[in-house]
């Protein structure tokens, strides 16, 4: 886990020298591509996650911890790749193929620590998601939380 947060605020905070060289071997669009893959997953297993919370999809404890464990794995992968420098929403070419802020890249970023914060919500989740209704309603609010700090500071509406 900590490997990757050290990864992810390389990457985007732009502290590893290495990291740029690595990211050039990509079109920044196969990047992107990759980035909107990752969060279309993580939306669609909060779906499921959030239908249970709500009561429009009955509990299924079984079900609860899979899609919770999917959950807690996107939140320990290194996705460092899929965001370079210059892969905003700002960027040449770029328009209308992203939402990401360029904030994302700056020195001032906070995005590591939220991306942190997102990580620990999938642990919590993944701990309390098989372990009844209640359990899950108690995690899913600040996994929710987590995904929404991000989207408030470095996603376009």
């Amino acid at each position: 886990m900590k490997m990757f947060v050290k990864a992810v605020l390389c990457a985007t905070a732009l502290t590893a020298a290495a990291a740029p060289a690595v990211a050039e071997d990509f079109a920044f669009k196969d990047q992107i591509e990759a980035r909107q893959g990752y969060f279309q997953m993580v939306k669609f297993n909060m779906g499921v996650l959030g239908e249970m919370a709500k009561g429009k999809r009955d509990y299924d404890a079984d079900l609860a911890q899979a899609i919770a464990n999917n959950l807690k794995n996107a939140g320990a992968m290194d996705n460092s790749l899929m965001w370079p420098k210059g892969s905003d929403m700002d960027a040449d070419g770029l328009s209308g193929h992203t939402k990401a802020k360029a904030d994302i890249w700056q020195a001032d970023s906070e995005v590591g620590a939220k991306f942190e914060d997102f990580a620990a919500a999938t642990e919590t989740m993944a701990a309390n998601a098989g372990q009844g209704l209640d359990a899950l309603r108690g995690a899913i609010g600040p996994l929710g939380k987590s995904c929404k700090s991000c989207h408030t500071d470095y996603r376009a509406k």
